[in-house]
């Protein structure tokens, strides 16, 4: 995955040098935005850049919220806008969560150990990759490069 990602770069960064500054990041805010749909349409089927399904949950959770209904999703709030930031400038595009949603991430896209509430113990996540890109992340940002330089 990574040497695919760093012959796109390749590829591209010679192509990208010709254009100016503003153009530059203007075509970076458009993939960027492309590229956090495509996350956030991932997160919410549950699935890893790879395709295979999320860890689920544990059964004997409780699942009902402070007004009774039911949360049947994970990650549905993290996968929000206010929550998956992007940046762009003329030379990078980041994707990212920020503050205290970033921490809880990291947790599950690496499947670290982290304490659920104040005084509860320890719990070891299953790895659960948020972010990540997939074969067809790829080939949009390849897409939307080329109808960007072709007139």
């Amino acid at each position: 995955m990574s040497d695919e990602l760093t012959a796109l770069e390749d590829w591209a960064g010679a192509l990208l040098a010709k254009l100016q500054p503003a153009e530059r990041r203007k075509l970076n805010q458009s993939v960027a935005r492309e590229l956090r749909r495509s996350q956030q349409q991932r997160i919410a089927a549950q699935q890893n850049p790879d395709g295979s399904a999320y860890t689920p949950r544990k059964a004997r959770q409780n699942l009902r919220g402070k007004q009774g209904r039911i949360k049947r999703q994970m990650f549905s709030k993290l996968r929000q806008a206010k929550h998956l930031k992007l940046r762009s400038t003329p030379d990078s595009i980041t994707l990212g969560f920020m503050q205290r949603t970033a921490r809880l991430a990291r947790v599950h896209q690496y499947g670290l150990r982290d304490r659920p509430g104040r005084n509860a113990p320890d719990v070891q996540y299953p790895e659960r990759q948020l972010l990540g890109f997939t074969d067809a992340d790829l080939d949009q940002i390849r897409d939307s490069l080329l109808q960007h330089l072709i007139p």
